[in-house]
């Protein structure tokens, strides 16, 4: 079974090139092509090799959560059905069907909305440090992977492919975007967390922490709407793990890139070398047969444990 690192749409026009999702142009000046591919990536490291199905993987998810809590946020969603997209796009059917989304062009706002339920990753990091996450100041004596007293919106920012994002205040995010777009934002991100957490736990998983992108649109009545772009809740962006086996003061076992992660840094990874191994910069990370097959029995299972559905 071999994995799509590259989607090939001549004709097409190629607007962007992500971590994971190219994105085209299309004969609707609205309308964008949203591919997800089986790229991954971890600590800012494009892996050379994928995982098969992820991209199907992920946009199933991102299609069950659209549809889930389309009452808290539009959506940039369209069509995930090749014969209701263009013309242009249909003719690509087979290397697209299951991986692509249609979906509204939206004015990016330069944010990454994270929320966070529990200490761990970063905020685990700099709560060691200082006591406090994205400068909010939390209470003395919390351990790894506890649960907060609340979740907490902690932004950072949206940065170029191949520039780390950085953590940053609330107020340094107001500061940036305008406090009443930061309010809605906000609000919104906070409701979605609290919505998918609330339904995750019903299917035995923790969500721990998510990161969500909006988008402006034009408003019917002329002012600009927030909606909810990328993707949602996938293991690309999201902790989830298995409440059963929760145990706080210490990593979880996960259904996300966590095992990625550590991977990555057994092999010796380190800041600076994002281009390679030590003594073979350059030449890329590629991940071991277990590694990919590790990787995409977790994606897998978060799908199956989220919608009781096989893919």
């Amino acid at each position: 079974m071999a994995a799509l690192i590259h989607s090939s749409l001549p004709g097409l026009t190629l607007l962007s090139k992500g971590k994971v999702r190219d994105i085209y142009a299309t004969s609707s000046p609205d309308l964008l092509l949203f591919v997800a591919s089986d790229r991954i990536s971890a600590y800012d490291v494009i892996l050379q090799n994928g995982v098969p199905d992820k991209g199907k993987i992920l946009t199933k998810i991102s299609l069950f959560w659209f549809d889930k809590l389309k009452h808290v946020v539009s959506t940039h969603f369209v069509t995930a059905n090749i014969d209701e997209m263009p013309g242009e796009v249909q003719q690509y059917k087979d290397q697209l069907d299951g991986r692509s989304m249609l979906v509204r062009k939206a004015k990016v706002i330069p944010l990454e909305a994270i929320v966070r339920g529990y200490l761990t990753g970063s905020g685990w990091s700099e709560y060691k440090k200082s006591g406090t996450v994205h400068g909010i100041p939390l209470p003395a004596g919390l351990v790894e992977s506890q649960k907060l007293p609340q979740p907490l919106f902690t932004p950072s920012t949206k940065a170029e492919q191949g520039v780390h994002d950085e953590n940053i205040s609330p107020e340094q995010a107001a500061a940036l975007i305008g406090q009443e777009l930061y309010d809605q934002v906000s609000t919104r991100a906070m409701r979605l967390y609290r919505d998918a957490a609330d339904y995750a736990a019903t299917r035995g998983l923790i969500l721990a922490d998510t990161k969500f992108e909006f988008g402006l649109v034009p408003g019917t009545d002329g002012s600009e709407q927030v909606i909810l772009i990328d993707e949602a809740l996938t293991p690309d962006s999201s902790r989830y793990w298995p409440a059963a086996e929760y145990k706080p003061g210490g990593g979880q076992p996960s259904f996300d890139k966590q095992y990625l992660r550590d991977w990555l840094t057994g092999s010796g990874f380190r800041k600076g070398l994002e281009s390679g191994p030590p003594g073979r910069e350059g030449e890329g990370w590629l991940m071991t047969p277990e590694v990919v097959e590790g990787t995409r029995k977790r994606y897998l299972e978060a799908y199956e444990m989220l919608t009781d559905q096989k893919p």
